[in-house]
């Protein structure tokens, strides 16, 4: 007698027992019978089943007399998918997780968007020619002080807070409503980039106001004393316009990087984490690749984007120089506004090389950015969804007793 049933001696496929159990005889003096793979009572009812096992040697038979009782029924906890997030929370868990991600990414990262900004200058000042992102930093450390390559960063941790908890909340929002219309069940790459582009007018309005600051801040010999003295300056002389001067060119960049990027970190997803776990080394290498193909393939954009924002002073005297000799009447531009403008100016100052200033730097910073924004988006994303969870289990066992 066993815990789970009667367990009767192995019989091999060529002992009479396996004859007795086919042809059905009942064991003498046991009480019950065999009939193929069932074990019968003496009066015919059900008690049990012949259940093979493998041995080395060959296939024997042991037949066991389950419990014919019921087990008793245990409570299972659902698992948590922090992929699917409880209703109510979904909204607030994005917004949040995405608002730390959109910090740490921008900050951490914030002293190679510097040099970045400083290689994209068509005619930089000699004191500003740098070689590569080390050299460039440690000029920069050298000839102006330990703290000059995180300047400004306290505007864009402002705005990068709440541009990203929008821009994390409405991609997750826009993607999962578009894949059940387009592929319900599935991942949809179509509705990824739908889902990035409409992310990124949402974020680039919040964001591009901050993106102007900082870059007047970041610029060689920027005659700005701080934050509110450069948006104090930029209001007086070029006015609230010069705020989003180069929205609809940042919007020109960034809708195609980031479909690009959601589709290649959502491909790539997919290969490495087919069952969309947390599991941070998968968010971590996607979110490098997707940052790093991007950046690469919009790198021309992101120079013109520079010229807007920072209104370079040899650029703006040639478009000025230019506009006076045309027609007498047509007053002389002051500044450089509009992507067509931008592009001719990048062309005429450098040509096609000058397009792919930066592009280094801008890799660099774009690869450990974008990594360090999904892995801390999944975690937090992660731990606010496991606390749910576990809130809400909580509160099921109080509603049951």
């Amino acid at each position: 007698m066993e815990a789970e049933g009667f367990v009767l001696p192995r019989t091999t496929l060529d002992s009479p027992a396996v004859d007795r159990r086919v042809t059905g005889s009942t064991a003498a003096g046991s009480g019950f019978g065999i009939l193929g793979r069932r074990l019968t009572g003496a009066s015919g009812e059900f008690l049990g089943s012949l259940s093979p096992m493998m041995k080395a040697g060959g296939q024997d038979f042991v037949s066991v007399l389950h419990r014919t009782a019921p087990e008793p029924l245990t409570s299972v906890e659902p698992e948590m998918d922090y992929e699917g997030l409880p209703q109510g929370a979904t909204s607030s868990t994005h917004m949040l997780a995405g608002a730390v991600a959109g910090v740490m990414e921008h900050c951490l990262m914030y002293p190679i968007d510097c040099v970045k900004t400083r290689m994209q200058s068509l005619q930089p000042e000699p004191g500003a020619r740098y070689r590569n992102v080390i050299d460039a930093l440690r000029q920069i450390i050298q000839t102006e002080g330990v703290w000059r390559p995180i300047r400004g960063v306290n505007v864009l941790a402002v705005g990068a807070g709440p541009a990203h908890a929008l821009y994390f909340a409405s991609y997750e929002k826009i993607k999962f409503s578009l894949s059940d219309a387009i592929h319900p069940g599935a991942n949809s790459h179509c509705a990824n980039g739908v889902a990035g582009c409409a992310a990124t007018v949402l974020h680039d309005a919040i964001m591009n106001p901050a993106e102007v600051v900082k870059q007047r801040m970041q610029m060689f010999n920027s005659p700005y004393r701080g934050v509110l003295d450069c948006m104090g300056s930029l209001l007086r002389l070029e006015g609230p316009a010069a705020f989003y001067r180069s929205y609809t060119t940042q919007l020109t960049m960034n809708v195609p990087f980031q479909a690009l990027h959601f589709m290649t970190y959502e491909y790539l997803q997919e290969l490495l984490n087919p069952h969309r776990q947390y599991n941070p080394s998968s968010h971590v290498v996607s979110g490098a690749l997707a940052g790093a193909l991007a950046a690469a393939a919009t790198t021309p954009l992101d120079v013109c984007k520079t010229l807007l924002n920072t209104q370079e002073a040899p650029a703006v005297h040639m478009i000025q120089a230019e506009a006076s000799v045309g027609a007498a009447s047509a007053p002389s531009s002051r500044h450089i506004s509009g992507l067509g403008e931008a592009f001719r100016t990048v062309y005429r100052m450098g040509g096609v090389a000058a397009f792919f200033k930066g592009v280094q730097a801008r890799v660099i910073y774009q690869m450990p950015s974008t990594a360090i924004s999904w892995s801390v988006y999944e975690f937090f994303k992660y731990i606010i969804t496991k606390r749910q969870h576990e809130k809400r289990l909580r509160g099921d066992r109080d509603g049951d007793k």
